[in-house]
């Protein structure tokens, strides 16, 4: 909306439009729009107010922070406000805010604080006499969610401090998703049938406001501290505050990520460093943050109702690109849902080559006017999944409008959408082609029956020889059948039947999420394992059972319901049981053991445990297994040729055990 004049009408409308993305984006974490597109929204309504002054009413984008209340969480109010910071794309714009704060301050050398802008969720977190009392989200700045339960479970954010600290502490921070649970989180979500997160913030704020702690604390939270809102007298820059808070073993960013400057020169070139490294980092940013680093001069300098006069974000633009739209395809998952995929012609974006970027459905293609042959813009959501931003206009005839097909085009059965649902689905079930093979390749995948060796072209080959009419039909396929066929020597044959032989064995949770039930993940998975524990009580579980299970609603307890009410999906269970599948149940967590509410990090190379087996056997004796190792690490698991996790251990007087010693503690 870009208008040389406008009425107080159009003005009013502008900022309905900004609150509802503002609502999208902070309470419903599915923003419709770019960071950079709602950027220049508000942009354009500080014009407006600066012509009109007089129009300016309390409900303006410029005079009020968007509330990320969900509703669902008790609200309370900060002590310290938490304001949103002014940001500016423009270097000319971070040089008039240097200027302005040495005009100011009357330093003509101000020193300022920079660091990088975490794309996450803003997080206040308190503790009293050193122990974790309360975590509140920014909410309206006044007043915000109190998700302390859902905190207790993010990661890298210890219960207690390491130095004892008297009285209250509140710090700032930000809650994030790295990028390696972004994309687990993604896989999951796509294998039960779920839309996709955009990116890591949506990832990250979703999972931060999810009513199930247990749930949540799965989802990989992390969060980075950078600042105090009541630091220790002998606390007088910014820059001194992450190394006291690293002193505490509080999770700040590391020493090269952050930076001190007394010119705008400095400043830009350490974003240009850091632009540069921006996709090599393990999580999303989008600019950074310059501060004045005198905690003296910024109390003088004071705040608006909405942001601090002492700060700035510099934002980067999104890596984006522009290419042609080809043609729109169909893809038919497992689930039957149809997706829209763009085909395009390859483009580079963030180091990697783009060809085909997904659509998500009819009602993203509308609202965006998505068209075969189009020109658009594309980007890598959290430098992962590549999107179509927006369409751009060119001049000559477009084509036709595109519209979702009425038959699958797989099988050419009809397709249905639910009312409620966005996703159009094909009715024919497994016996749609593109059904069928996106089921075998969900089963045989890593986090489900976790059979190797056994690649998509693989399935489309047994399939295209009549080798695999049902999904059981895995488990009868004989040396005799395969052995003569091109590509397959002894060896591989060898290899790929001893693979599919050890997944009889497998856990009970891992054949639940194999079966491919609509809305199932891995976590809610584990969750009905652990309930059931075996096959037969699966089967005839009630939706009662289900409803009372931590992390199982209605929407999931009615899926399992429908799924073993088809005969042909009990009629399979016994088929695979009768072929020699013998999914284990879930060893029950012990308590009172060594290992009980303990914190291992595995590294190297274990003689007689697969990582993984090592990880479920910590869990089931109540421990727990991370990636990087703390002060809050209890155990190192060392096997043969560890990293660089060893060394740290050493450093941190952890306890190291060794596979013998892990032995004789079980």
């Amino acid at each position: 909306m870009s208008k040389s004049v406008f009425s107080k009408n159009d003005y009013k409308k502008l900022i309905e439009e900004v609150k509802k993305h503002d609502k999208l984006y902070y309470q419903k974490s599915k923003p419709e729009i770019s960071d950079y597109q709602y950027d220049m929204l508000v942009k354009e309504v500080e014009k407006i107010e600066k012509k009109h002054p007089e129009w300016i009413d309390g409900i303006s984008p410029t005079k009020s922070i968007a509330t990320d209340a969900s509703g669902h969480f008790k609200t309370v109010n900060h002590k310290y406000p938490m304001l949103s910071l002014a940001n500016t794309y423009s270097e000319e714009d971070l040089q008039a805010f240097i200027d302005r704060m040495e005009k100011l301050t009357e330093h003509s050398d101000l020193s300022f604080n920079v660091e990088l802008k975490m794309d996450g969720v803003a997080l206040s977190v308190i503790y009293e006499d050193g122990e974790l009392i309360r975590a509140v989200t920014r909410g309206n700045g006044q007043r915000g969610d109190d998700v302390t339960q859902n905190a207790y479970g993010i990661h890298n954010l210890p219960h207690k401090l390491k130095e004892k600290h008297k009285g209250i502490l509140e710090l700032r921070g930000e809650v994030y998703l790295p990028l390696k649970e972004f994309k687990r989180l993604n896989r999951d979500r796509e294998d039960a049938g779920l839309d996709l997160y955009a990116n890591p913030r949506n990832a990250a704020s979703g999972s931060l406001k999810l009513i199930d702690a247990e749930v949540s604390a799965s989802r990989g939270l992390n969060v980075l501290l950078y600042d105090l809102a009541n630091p220790p007298k002998e606390i007088k820059l910014q820059s001194k505050i992450a190394p006291y808070l690293r002193k505490l073993g509080l999770p700040v960013l590391a020493k090269e990520l952050s930076h001190t400057a007394k010119s705008a020169k400095s400043i830009l070139d350490f974003a240009h460093q850091i632009e540069q490294k921006r996709s090599s980092l393990p999580f999303e940013i989008d600019g950074i943050v310059v501060k004045v680093d005198d905690l003296d001069e910024r109390s003088t300098l004071g705040a608006t109702n909405k942001s601090p006069r002492w700060a700035v974000a510099y934002k980067f633009a999104a890596e984006q690109a522009e290419t042609q739209i080809e043609s729109i395809s169909v893809q038919v998952g497992r689930t039957g849902v149809l997706t829209p995929v763009a085909n395009l012609k390859p483009v580079t974006v963030s180091g990697s080559l783009i060809s085909r970027a997904t659509l998500h459905n009819q009602d993203e293609i509308d609202r965006k006017d998505i068209r075969e042959h189009d020109y658009v813009i594309i980007e890598k959501g959290g430098d992962v999944i590549p999107k179509v931003v927006s369409v751009v206009q060119k001049s000559g005839k477009r084509s036709p409008k595109w519209l979702m097909p009425t038959k699958c085009p797989h099988c050419g059965s009809d397709v249905v959408k639910k009312e409620g649902e966005v996703a159009v689905r094909c009715k024919a079930g497994t016996k749609c082609t593109g059904q069928y093979i996106s089921r075998i390749k969900h089963f045989i995948a890593k986090g489900a029956m976790n059979i190797e060796n056994f690649g998509i072209k693989v399935i489309e080959r047994f399939y295209e020889l009549g080798f695999l009419e049902t999904l059981t039909d895995i488990y009868r396929i004989k040396r005799d059948d395969i052995i003569d066929l091109e590509g397959f020597g002894e060896r591989s044959v060898t290899v790929l039947l001893s693979n599919i032989e050890k997944s009889k064995d497998c856990e009970l949770y891992r054949f639940i999420f194999g079966l491919g039930i609509p809305f199932i993940g891995v976590v809610a998975a584990k969750v009905i394992a652990e309930h059931v524990q075996d096959i037969e009580t699966l089967v005839n579980v009630t939706h009662e059972e289900l409803i009372e299970l931590e992390g199982i609603g209605e929407k999931v307890a009615d899926s399992v319901i429908d799924y073993f009410d088809n005969e042909i999906h009990v009629e399979e269970i016994n088929d695979f049981l009768s072929l020699g599948v013998n999914p284990k149940p879930p060893v029950k967590k012990k308590k009172g053991h060594i290992f009980s509410e303990k914190t291992f990090v595995i590294t190297g190379t274990l003689e007689e445990y697969s990582r993984t087996e090592a990880k479920e056997i910590i869990e089931s004796l109540g421990g727990k297994v991370t990636s990087s190792i703390s002060k809050l690490t209890d155990y190192l698991l060392l096997g043969k040729n560890p990293g660089s996790k060893y060394n740290k251990a050493l450093k941190l007087d952890v306890l190291i055990l060794k596979e013998q010693d892990f032995k004789k503690l079980l």
